[in-house]
This record gives structure tokens, sequence and C-alpha cells, in this order.
């Protein structure tokens, strides 16, 4: 994983379909002393790429970091047509009523922003897609130069036991299935935060209150988004939340926090009811398969089994609520 050298921040990109969840990922990086967020790019996914676009500039200007630039991206994945997560409202943003952002998304697309920033960086960036892969496909296929300078891609998706768009395949994998197996090729260090640690990372019920009840705008943002996220979504007045995409960002900031072992990783590509499952060959040795059919290449990715819930419920707090 990605560590901090030194005094000098690491350069990220976070691209992301806010976003409840994203929006908790949003207000935690561009807090962090140990991340400089060098741009937002934004995708379909949990609701409309508009949408993302809007809320992702809502978010960032309750986060005082309104100078971020955000761009537009893909509407659609690369084949599927785009399929919303009725989870996270009809806004996307669990429906708080937010107001609309004060600036536009840059006059560039995703693409165009994410090779540029890229590029340009005086050090190697760390990608953190925490939404479906179509922007960092269409990038790796485009402008594969790029690869040149990015450190590692730590990307939010997948799933090594069970799915929850379907049962086997998680849904930002599951919405574009082949931007995923792209991203898979891209040559450079992937981490897989999937959903066997993302829904593990809870927020408890006192410290979600405290925050609802900040009179600084950001905290109690932070607590409305955090509530919509109890993963009962039981109505309970004092729920847990849920920190998902957010856990991602924070395994940039402190790996430490994340165990991972590095595994063959392929992603179900076939119609029917395994597509888009994140298949993780965890196999001791290897069987009948290989030895009647032969061996297929298979990307090595550092893919994530365990996480210490505590050190990054405390990294996101702390960071959210110090000066």
């Amino acid at each position: 994983m990605t560590e901090q050298s030194g005094d000098q921040p690491i350069p990220v990109i976070i691209d992301c379909d806010t976003g409840v969840d994203d929006a908790l990922a949003l207000l935690f990086a561009v807090r962090h002393p140990g991340l400089d967020v060098r741009a937002v790019t934004c995708v379909a996914g949990n609701t409309d790429v508009d949408g993302v676009v809007r809320n992702t500039l809502t978010v960032l200007e309750q986060a005082g970091a309104a100078d971020i630039p955000v761009a537009r991206g893909a509407a659609r994945p690369l084949i599927e047509p785009a399929r919303s997560a009725p989870v996270h409202g009809q806004d996307g943003m669990g429906d708080l009523g937010l107001p609309a952002p004060a600036r536009r998304p840059v006059d560039v697309d995703a693409v165009t922003l994410l090779r540029r920033e890229i590029l340009a960086s005086p050090r190697p960036v760390t990608l953190i897609p925490t939404a479906p892969l179509t922007n960092i496909a269409l990038l790796l296929r485009t402008h594969p130069e790029v690869t040149r300078n990015i450190e590692r891609i730590v990307f939010m998706g997948g799933a090594v036991t069970t799915g929850n768009a379907t049962p086997v395949a998680e849904f930002n994998v599951w919405h574009d299935p082949e931007a995923a197996a792209v991203l898979l090729t891209a040559g450079v260090p992937i981490t897989m935060y999937g959903l066997d640690v993302f829904t593990r990372v809870l927020v408890p019920a006192p410290d979600v209150a405290r925050l609802r009840a900040s009179s600084e705008p950001r905290l109690r943002l932070a607590g409305e988004l955090l509530a919509h996220r109890d993963p009962a979504t039981s109505g309970d007045p004092t729920p847990t939340g849920g920190l998902g995409d957010a856990g991602a960002v924070c395994a940039v900031a402190d790996p430490a926090g994340l165990t991972t072992e590095r595994l063959p990783v392929e992603v179900a590509l076939a119609p029917g009811p395994s597509r888009g499952q994140t298949i993780v060959d965890r196999r001791p040795r290897h069987g009948e398969s290989e030895i009647h059919d032969g061996f297929r290449e298979q990307a090595l990715v550092d893919v994530a089994l365990d996480v210490d819930v505590e050190r990054y419920v405390k990294l996101w707090l702390t960071t959210l609520e110090g000066n």
C-alpha cells in the first residue's frame, strides 16, 4: 500500500458517484493532512452523472474545499445501461435537501482531467475509485501513458464472498463489469477494498448522534449521512453509521489498518447470474481445471480480507473533528 513519505502528502484523485458514502469519503479526504486531493471525477452509478456532479460540488463546498477541480465523466457504463442505487435516495444523497452548489465543474471531461492531473503531479498519484470503473477504463485505454505516474489504484469494489447487487456481485463492479476487467490490466499495483471489509466499518451510535447535533455544517452533514448509512436501515433514532467508501480512503491514509493478500482476481463477464462477480482464487494449489485445460493469465491484486475497524473509525472521526 501507499505510504506517506516524510511530510509530503500523498497525491490522490478520487473517482466517485456521490452517493452518501462517497460524500463521507470526500469529507475525510479533503481534511486529512497526509492526502493531497488533486481532483475529483464523477461517473454515473449511485445516481445519474449530473446528480453526481451536483452532489460532489455541494459536498466539497460544505467541506471548505471548493477549489478542488471536479469533472463530469461517463453517463453510462461501457455496455450496460445506467442503473442507479435507490438505497442512496432519489438525489443520491439521502434526500437531505442540500443546497445547490455555487460553482460548476471544470470545462473538460473526466478522462481529460484525470490525464492532466496524473501527468502533472510531481509524485506518482494514487487513484481511489469509489464508483463504477467506467472513467478509469476509458482513461487506461485511451491514455495508457498515465500508468507511468500512477503509484497504486485502491478501488472500492468487488467481493470475495457475498455480493450486494446480486448474490455474488458487488454494485460498482456489477454496474460496469467490462470496465472492472480493464482496470485489472492496468499494469500498476491494485488494492481491492471490497464488501468483505466495506460492511464492517461502523461508526457507533453516540458518535453519529454527536455529529448530527453539531453546530458546524460540515460535521452535521457527516452525521446525517452516517445516519442514512445505518446498515439495518431501521429508523432507529440513534443509528450506527457505515463509513462505506470512506474506508477505502482511510486505507490510503493509513494502510496498516488493512490486511491484504496478493491473489489472482478476474471478473465474470458472461451473461447470467454470475455476471459482475469478482472471482478471487484463494486455493492453496491448482485444481483439475488447470491440470486439464492449462493456465489462464489472471491479475494479481492486493485483496482486503480484514480491517481494523476501531482504528479506521477513530481515524475518520479525529480527521473530521480536528481543528
